[in-house]
């Protein structure tokens, strides 16, 4: 096995509702099982998930579809889902301020003509210009396109002859749950993600 698989984030983590809430490496997730912190689901089929304890994990077959980490006691396998034990809640996501949240949330619209950029067309835009006192904020800014946004300078919409699509805002936070994707196609994943 590859070393670098133990700080690989390939690990679905459950809280004790069995809700995603995170993807760990198998360092982070054998550092919660041998802490008694989760149980690992010792899965077979889309029909049977058990979840096992540290004790009995170390001891279970390595099959010809599991990752293993070599140990001085032989292999162990490397779990694709682990349970945390006391843990209920579902954390909220706020996205920080971004180019690319601000695409994510304007949907990769220029917010001045509409057209649907590509990013290397992009660029945010100060709905009131900075040099007007204008902040960096969700709530003054845009997705808009390089070239009108260059040609809008340091103006106001109005005085640039642009108008606004929408009022920007704040994105609202959601479940972290919706931000979680099955990336790597890891087997049973999408069970438990809100698969688009």
């Amino acid at each position: 096995m590859n070393p670098s698989v133990l700080h690989e984030k390939c690990v679905l983590v459950l809280n004790r509702n069995w809700q995603a809430i995170s993807i760990v490496s198998p360092a982070e997730a054998f550092g919660n099982l041998a802490s008694g912190g989760a149980s690992a689901l010792d899965i077979h089929g889309a029909d049977s998930m058990n979840p096992v304890e540290w004790d009995q994990w170390r001891l279970l077959e390595v099959r010809d579809q599991d990752h293993s980490v070599g140990t001085a006691q032989g292999a162990v396998r490397i779990p694709t889902i682990i349970v945390l034990k006391t843990f209920a809640r579902v954390p909220m996501y706020q996205p920080k301020f971004s180019l690319k949240s601000i695409w994510m949330r304007d949907q990769g619209h220029c917010q001045y003509s509409g057209r649907k950029l590509k990013m290397h067309e992009a660029s945010i835009d100060h709905v009131v210009p900075r040099s007007r006192g204008g902040a960096t904020s969700w709530e003054n800014c845009v997705l808009a396109e390089r070239r009108l946004n260059s040609d809008k300078g340091d103006r106001t919409p109005a005085e640039a002859g642009l108008k606004l699509t929408r009022k920007p805002c704040a994105p609202r936070a959601v479940p972290i749950t919706a931000t979680l994707k099955n990336t790597m196609g890891i087997p049973h994943w999408d069970l438990f993600l809100m698969v688009a």
